[in-house]
């Protein structure tokens, strides 16, 4: 039978959620790294396999395509405790994972990939994602302050989805040190996944 293929870039939070989920599951898979920034996503190779030109892309074993992170996780992880059997806490999953897509990654990971990899300078950047994106983590500080994740007590995929750019919010300009539940979550989740730790050394 075929192998799960996923395409995605390697410095892309949102290509790392999915295969986060596989590696954890155990679930054989193919990567096939497409460069999001130097126009392999608009080539006619690509928008055959994905018209919207985004990566991640995940192909199933049946050939069907799904794109978009969080659908790609929930899809993996059907049946697993990385979602929450309670309707309620399933539901609280659903709108962390809304919210992620909404009001953290627009600010947070278009500041990382204008200012880390494009190189902006600061003065080129729109001025609303400073302080829009601190917003966001203040609001993650305030659960995290009473919960040990972001739906209680185990990791689900809120967490997955929230600290891909999190834990590198500081490409970004933004200082996790001014969110210390924040920070301490960012480690029990890349203790969980087994990832190497994206914050930085001296702080």
């Amino acid at each position: 039978m075929a192998k799960i293929k996923l395409y995605g870039t390697s410095y892309s939070g949102n290509c790392h959620k999915p295969k986060w989920i596989l590696d954890r599951l155990g679930i054989a898979y193919d990567w096939i790294e497409v460069d999001a920034l130097d126009g392999s996503t608009r080539t006619p190779e690509f928008l055959a396999i994905n018209p919207a030109g985004q990566v991640p892309v995940l192909i199933l074993e049946d050939g069907r395509m799904l794109a978009q992170s969080n659908a790609m996780m929930l899809h993996l992880a059907e049946g697993a405790d990385l979602i929450p059997k309670d309707a309620f806490e399933r539901a609280k999953m659903f709108e962390w994972m809304f919210w992620e897509q909404y009001s953290h990654e627009p600010q947070i990971a278009v500041r990382i990939a204008r200012k880390h990899y494009l190189g902006k300078r600061e003065d080129e950047l729109e001025p609303s994602l400073l302080p829009k994106g601190n917003a966001a983590l203040a609001r993650m500080e305030l659960q995290l302050k009473e919960t040990p994740f972001l739906v209680g007590d185990a990791l689900s995929l809120a967490d997955i989805a929230l600290v891909a750019y999190t834990r590198k919010a500081d490409l970004g300009g933004f200082n996790l040190r001014d969110y210390p539940a924040v920070r301490g979550w960012v480690v029990r989740v890349e203790e969980l996944l087994g990832i190497e730790s994206a914050l930085p050394a001296n702080g």
